[in-house]
């Protein structure tokens, strides 16, 4: 799993420019140097290039199954392992 970096916003300004994105955003310093860039991944959605690695057919099985056998934390160490493809 890719770690996430939390980054808490008071200016809502700023908020509701983030928020309005569409595209991708380009963090400036004050020099006008470029300090990282994002691009808005809609709720529920996977980033652009990044794919499943499951199929639409098993995870239609998973939710049809009460419980997989393994925690959440176990699976976790499997996807990280690659051994769920």
């Amino acid at each position: 799993m890719i770690p996430a970096t939390t980054v808490v916003i008071s200016d809502p300004e700023l908020l509701a420019k983030l928020a309005s994105s569409d595209g991708l955003i380009v963090f400036r310093g004050p020099d006008g140097q470029t300090v990282r860039f994002a691009e808005p991944v809609p709720q529920g959605h996977l980033p652009n290039g990044i794919k499943s690695p499951f199929t639409d057919v098993e995870i239609e099985e998973a939710r049809k199954r009460p419980d997989s056998g393994i925690t959440l934390a176990e699976f976790w160490e499997k996807m990280n392992r690659g051994e769920w493809k």
